[in-house]
């Protein structure tokens, strides 16, 4: 039994590392509709877009963005996450007159920067077992370029989005094992 404890507990900290303390976000407006075809808001994510699929990322569609709008961010994380906010995938430099991104696509002007995991790019949902997690596709319009290092940690990288954000949307999918 204290094997099966050991494994278990071993298995929560290799699906939970690298999250952050919880995030203050700075208030912003949300005139941004941001959804998938994959999923609808409120709803499960399906696995192939998760860590039991073939973790990449889904299709996502906004509107809304402001006219003044520079450039807009993408933010995906996980609220629920055991040690606070894990970041799964950030990006920035997407085109505003943008509005989608195609699964498992990143168009060729926009920037990817490191997750929570330390890893440039999209990794999917990857909850420990128990409750359903809440995952936050966010979709940023800012005034000015995100002044962010390609190297930047996940919470540097959204402080910098936030600080030059103006306005966002938001998607909120469900995962569970």
């Amino acid at each position: 039994m204290r094997w099966l404890l050991v494994l278990g507990l071993a298995g929560l900290a290799a699906c939970s590392s690298g999250g952050g303390a919880p995030r203050t976000e700075r208030a912003l407006p949300e005139p941004i509709t941001v959804s998938s075809p994959a999923f609808a808001a409120g709803a499960a994510i399906p696995p192939r877009f998760t860590c039991d699929g073939d973790n990449r990322s889904p299709p996502l569609r906004w509107s809304g963005v402001p006219a003044s709008t520079v450039e807009a961010a993408l933010v995906v994380d996980d609220p629920d996450a055991p040690r606070g906010t894990y970041v799964h995938w950030v990006v920035v430099g997407l085109d505003p007159s943008s509005t989608e991104l195609a699964e498992g696509a990143v168009p060729p002007d926009a920037r990817q920067l490191p997750n929570s995991a330390g890893k440039v790019g999209y990794t999917g949902p990857c909850p420990p077992g128990g409750p359903a997690h809440h995952y936050r596709f966010t979709v940023y319009a800012l005034q000015r370029r995100a002044e962010v290092g390609a190297d930047a940690s996940p919470d540097a990288a959204i402080a910098a989005i936030e600080a030059a954000a103006t306005a966002r949307g938001r998607l909120i999918g469900t995962f569970g094992r």
